[in-house]
């Protein structure tokens, strides 16, 4: 084994450590604790000027007491959700009067596939769910790599992406491989934190 599979292997065990202590303490958050973080992040996102000048927001349904962004799915605004296909995303146009969204890979509400596909050239943001991010941006997913393969290729390795963690998941520095791409940004309940 090289010294550099190696260092890969301990990084990656370092990633499952701190994954399933990050998501066993997101499960320990009381109902209205959840509810009322989850509130903040919406607030902190809708208070952006650029969260409204965007054509189109990609966006995810919360599973697993993730934050639940489901107070700005209300609003009249392009959106679109992921449905997975295979090991890749394919993403579609949603509102609360479309068809109902149904579970998909992995028990994840998604939109219909006959649901129009989104334009990824009239993209302007994505909302990237987290188990954790850092101040610098990177991001530490569930391990599936489906955010990892897509932001890595055109056209939505230029889309501005802010990872939503709630604060306690806001950590200093994460474990980082060298294909790990940092986000634009990160918000939680404590405030919307874009990079220099």
């Amino acid at each position: 084994m090289t010294a550099e599979s190696t260092s890969q292997n301990a990084i990656q065990t370092a990633k499952a450590d701190l994954r399933r202590r990050l998501l066993n303490a997101r499960q320990a958050i009381p109902p209205p604790l959840w509810r009322q973080k989850s509130d903040r992040i919406c607030q902190h996102l809708q208070s952006w000027p650029y969260f409204h000048q965007a054509r189109v927001v990609l966006s995810y349904c919360s599973i697993r007491q993730e934050p639940d962004l489901s107070p700005l799915f209300q609003h009249q605004r392009p959106l679109g959700l992921p449905r997975c296909v295979g090991r890749e995303m394919a993403w579609h146009y949603w509102s609360p009067t479309s068809m109902p969204l149904q579970r998909g890979t992995y028990g994840i509400p998604e939109p219909h596939p006959q649901l129009p596909p989104v334009d990824p050239a009239l993209v302007d943001l994505i909302l990237v769910p987290a188990v954790a991010c850092d101040a610098r941006g990177y991001r530490l997913g569930y391990g599936g790599g489906y955010y990892d393969r897509m932001l890595s290729t055109p056209p939505w390795h230029t889309v501005p992406t802010i990872g939503i963690v709630f604060e306690y998941a806001r950590l200093p520095s994460l474990p980082k491989n060298a294909w790990d791409k940092p986000l634009y940004g990160v918000c939680s309940e404590s405030g919307l934190f874009l990079k220099d």
